[in-house]
């Protein structure tokens, strides 16, 4: 029971004046401007409840037959609305609401019967329209059944209903009656907006305490009379409705029943994705085996040759599965000790700027790979289509760029025809990339699918988190074959023997076979960012060995000698790597 109800339970015969009783027959305050479907603002202004009484009959099961008369006077509209309150929010995820079902209309004196209902957040709307415009008083009988009214307070039920009001034009007079089908034991009665704490006119029970009579003089638009009467317990069994409120809280609400939805997808997919990565991402390797095989100084007499024969570009595209620029820019070194090209650095003193030029040499192409030859074809082949016997390398910025793709493909079809991996890497990080976005944007499209309807959002996520995983671990998803796998083990060795830069030392034949052999490698040296390292084993060479200021395939300008190379190097490097990969992301 509420606290005003019991504040007056022992009260059977209430009667109050309220403020309400002193305002005056409002004939002369505004209405407001809706008032209906095709009401005027002028129209409104003049239209009217004059009487509005309402029988509420309790009954068994918490239905409350409703009644309610209603004498309107038209101005030139076709019907009227009232508003009636179906729904409050007692907290942040639950609602209570009223429902009204069965609704129907009639009239004994030609007013409209047709009803229509609209439903708002609050609020459902009554429409009672007909079929012509009315002037003049007409009456409307409604009549409803109401359910979710009656709550249970203890040792009592109460009955507790804005009977009147909603309305969109003033109200002169409004009369509730309850009938329990019991004694009532209280009453009380509210007038102004939903929620208002001031009395009513006039409330109170007849004198066999089995009805309760509310009265109700003048109210504005949109104000209501809320009736609570008590009747003792178990008199109707009725009870109040309530229901779950769908927010994003709610959406998103984590219970036994979601959480335990969300655990076991999480643990599926994630499960699945590694599983994937298990069956088709894990490189066929037999590292541990063959590193220590590899891990000796490939040095045999006077040959000298990388593991298994392999190019800088294939040992580039091998270690990351990538063909980067850093691999393309160190077959432009490897072309140039193999004795394709000449590399000349300009003297920075003359020219002001710091550039070099790749030469064209004279030597038969039988020997370089598919790749090799569409980059070499690049480098010397002119904007307009023309062979050039010489390019400098700033002039390669903007145009050759658009080369650069058709090199890197290459260089991914060439470590398949080699049998290192089974599929080009590129298109595998692809598909499963994809294949994790498309999965990604599903989870997002059933996530806001489910929080709009559901509270199963929260499996949405789970598919969100699983394409994620997968687009990101797409890029780990290249397998490399067991003969890929060898030749990596065996470049790892190589790689070691790069980066500790020790070579054996001895008189000027030594020197020379350094540089030479420093020539060979310093391309693998450029793909494994070792070139400072491996650059120390010629730094004082040149003075040991005559003649050897200067490299077969390398020409600095002048005064330069060995000792300068490591950082010639380094910035001839970064400046080929701006340069072919300039106005293209990489």
């Amino acid at each position: 029971m509420s606290a005003l109800a019991a504040l007056c339970r022992f009260r059977p015969v209430v009667l109050t004046v309220s403020a309400a009783a002193l305002i005056p027959a409002l004939t002369s305050f505004p209405a407001s401007a809706e008032t209906g479907g095709t009401t005027s603002r002028t129209t409104a202004a003049s239209e009217r409840v004059l009487k509005d009484e309402v029988v509420l009959t309790a009954g068994q099961g918490g239905v409350t037959k409703v009644k309610e008369t209603i004498v309107y006077r038209f101005a030139g509209s076709d019907g009227f609305e009232r508003a009636f309150r179906t729904r409050t929010h007692e907290s942040l995820s639950e609602d209570r609401v009223w429902k009204l079902d069965g609704l129907r209309a009639s009239s004994p004196d030609g007013g409209p019967t047709k009803v229509g209902t609209s439903a708002g957040e609050t609020t459902t709307t009554v429409e009672v329209s007909g079929a012509r415009k009315l002037t003049g008083d007409r009456t409307v009988v409604l009549e409803y059944d109401l359910r979710g009214a009656i709550t249970p307070m203890g040792a009592a039920e109460e009955l507790q209903w804005p009977v009147v009001g909603g309305w969109k034009v003033p109200l002169d007079a409004a009369k509730a009656t309850v009938d329990g089908g019991a004694m009532i034991r209280s009453v009380n009665c509210f007038t102004g907006p939903i929620g208002s704490t001031i009395g009513c006119t006039q409330y109170y029970t007849n004198h066999t305490h089995t009805q309760g009579v509310y009265a109700q003089q003048g109210m504005l638009p949109g104000e209501y009379m809320t009736v609570v009467a008590g009747l003792p317990a178990g008199t109707t069994g009725g009870r109040a409705i309530h229901e779950r409120r769908h927010t994003v809280a709610t959406a998103f609400s984590v219970n036994a029943v979601t959480g335990g939805a969300l655990a076991g997808l999480l643990v599926l997919l994630v499960g699945g994705v590694a599983g994937l990565y298990l069956l088709r991402g894990r490189d066929a390797r037999v590292v541990g085996k063959k590193a220590a095989e590899g891990d000796q100084a490939p040095l045999a007499g006077a040959e000298f040759e990388p593991p298994h024969g392999v190019r800088p570009g294939q040992i580039g595209t091998l270690i990351d599965e990538q063909a980067d620029v850093i691999d393309v820019t160190a077959t432009i070194v490897d072309l140039a000790v193999r004795g394709y090209l000449l590399i000349e650095e300009e003297d920075r003193a003359r020219t002001g700027r710091l550039d070099w030029t790749l030469r064209r040499l004279d030597r038969p192409q039988v020997d370089l790979l598919p790749y090799e030859r569409i980059l070499l074809d690049a480098l010397l082949t002119a904007p307009d289509g023309s062979g050039r016997d010489a390019v400098k390398l700033s002039e390669l910025g903007g145009t050759f760029a658009t080369k650069l793709a058709q090199v890197r493909s290459a260089m991914y079809d060439d470590v398949v025809k080699q049998g290192w991996f089974a599929r080009r890497p590129d298109t595998v990080r692809s598909r499963w990339t994809v294949a994790g976005i498309v999965v990604t944007l599903l989870g997002i499209a059933g996530t806001v699918a489910l929080a709009l309807t559901t509270e199963w959002a929260l499996a949405g996520l789970a598919l969100i988190i699983a394409g994620a995983a997968l687009a990101y671990g797409g890029q780990y998803m290249p397998a490399k074959t067991a003969r890929g796998a060898t030749v990596l083990a065996h470049t790892i060795g190589f790689r070691a023997f790069l980066e500790r830069g020790a070579v054996p030392d001895g008189d000027a034949a030594a020197s020379r076979q350094r540089i030479a052999l420093f020539s060979r490698f310093l391309p693998y040296a450029v793909v494994f960012g070792a070139v400072p390292k491996w650059a120390e084993t010629v730094k004082d060479a040149g003075e040991r060995a005559e003649g050897a200021d200067n490299l077969y395939w390398y020409e600095g300008p002048a005064e330069w000698d060995l000792s300068a190379f490591a950082e010639s190097m380094r910035t001839f490097t970064l400046a080929t790597s701006g340069s072919i990969s300039q106005s293209r992301g990489m």
